[in-house]
């Protein structure tokens, strides 16, 4: 969960028996498709249902990663200066948690010209960590988007790390993972929503993917909650994308341990909004905060409603958000509270590629223990290829700024098709 101003959880059992239940994909020919033009001027999703929201009949009997539409786009930084790159948005079929389908949708980027090869490509999970349509990220990344000044600081702050990718030649895959009810925080569903969207961009044909493309995946705080899941995920979920490698950082392995740290702290007002975001994909927990938030909570959660990043810390940072809630003793006790927590986990399963794993070892947001569990819970795997490195004396955000251009690196590797072997590595880095 990215929180705060960044440059910039695994599944349950229930979750887990949906997810191998769920249609998989196969390898798919390219699909033919009419491509839109640009719009003279781009919509978020509240004004632009019909693609971001199609009537469930036209996506329902589609395969997972199917395309239902898809149009230009001209991408831009801080919705201001165009970039020298090709640009669209494919609308596609994806699933929730619980196995349902839903539509979804992704941003490709491509770099100008021909690729020596296959062109590579890397699903970049934006730290979107917002409530609203117009926070999204298909939206921030366009030309004429105004979600920079209504407080979408994160995405047009990553853009830079985009940039570098897309100077490697690689082509991006930018996705909408939080779904059409922006449900920050849902690290599974997040996970369908970017394989699907890898599956989409490979049936793409002006994107240049084909089977023998190397894919990489990279995501910081919000993004890592993403990222991690559908690294977990990817060997019954999609099994035929050529995934070699996937870097996170600032990792929210576990989202109770964050919530304890963020309780009477700065930025208890952003993770407030993740607990408001992930109840929008768990019914269960969306009953449970309905029958238990007291009036000074259900007043939170419609201001917050609205709201992108950079406002979600400063309404009521310091907050008891525990105390939000009628329940005797502390509410992580109540079983709807604990299916959740389980659910969102990370390390339930090992990922069957190379891991780069980065983290403050003093993040006031993201406690590095519950990264160092997540990383202890992998290596007991003889066959895990994990890389962790812990930065010293830092905090959350200027983490991503010196662990980014690393990460890169070790993705270019990777998609270099270099060997990284089996085995877990700590680095600790000391500044």
């Amino acid at each position: 969960m990215t929180f705060r101003f960044s440059a910039t959880t695994a599944v349950g059992a229930a979750a887990l028996i949906l997810g191998l239940t769920a249609p998989v994909a196969q390898a798919a020919p390219k699909q033919p498709i009419r491509v839109a033009p640009a719009q003279a001027a781009p919509a978020p999703q509240e004004l632009d249902p019909s693609f971001y929201e199609p009537p469930r009949r036209t996506y329902v009997n589609k395969r997972p990663g199917e395309i239902l539409a898809a149009r230009r786009i001209t991408a831009a930084t801080f919705g201001v200066t165009p970039m020298n790159v090709d640009a669209w948005q494919l609308s596609y079929r994806s699933t929730n948690s619980r196995g349902e389908p839903i539509a979804a949708v992704t941003t490709l980027l491509k770099p100008r010209g021909r690729s020596a090869g296959p062109r590579k490509l890397v699903s970049m999970q934006m730290a979107e960590d917002s409530l609203a349509g117009y926070c999204a990220t298909s939206y921030a990344v366009q030309q004429g988007s105004w979600s920079a000044l209504a407080g979408q600081i994160g995405v047009p702050g990553e853009m830079s790390i985009v940039q570098d990718m897309l100077d490697q030649g690689w082509a991006v895959s930018l996705p909408d993972h939080q779904g059409p009810k922006h449900a920050y925080a849902a690290g599974p569903l997040g996970a369908r929503i970017t394989l699907d969207g890898l599956r989409a961009a490979k049936r793409f044909a002006p994107i240049g993917i084909d089977d023998e493309s190397p894919i990489a995946m990279y995501g910081y705080s919000g993004g890592a909650i993403v990222t991690g899941h559908a690294a977990e995920l990817r060997k019954t979920y999609a099994p035929e994308l050529n995934i070699v490698g996937a870097a996170e950082g600032g990792v929210p392995a576990d989202l109770k341990v964050v919530l304890n740290t963020a309780q009477n702290n700065a930025t208890s007002g952003l993770v407030l909004a993740a607990v408001f975001g992930v109840a929008r994909e768990y019914p269960y927990f969306q009953r449970f905060l309905d029958q238990h938030l007291n009036a000074d909570g259900k007043a939170l959660r419609a201001a917050k409603a609205p709201l992108c990043v950079g406002l979600q810390p400063e309404v009521l940072p310091f907050l008891n958000i525990k105390g939000l809630l009628r329940w005797r003793g502390d509410p992580v006790t109540a079983p709807p509270v604990k299916r959740l927590l389980d659910e969102t986990r990370m390390g339930k399963a090992v990922p069957d590629f190379p891991m780069y794993v980065w983290n403050s070892a003093d993040d006031e947001i993201i406690p590095v223990s519950q990264v160092d569990t997540l990383v202890r819970t992998y290596c007991r795997d003889p066959h895990a290829s994990v890389a962790y490195t812990r930065y010293h004396h830092s905090e959350h955000v200027m983490t991503e700024l010196a662990g980014a251009s690393p990460a890169v690196r070790w993705i270019k590797a990777r998609l270099d098709g270099k060997p990284t072997g089996a085995g877990c590595v700590t680095r600790n880095v000391r500044k």
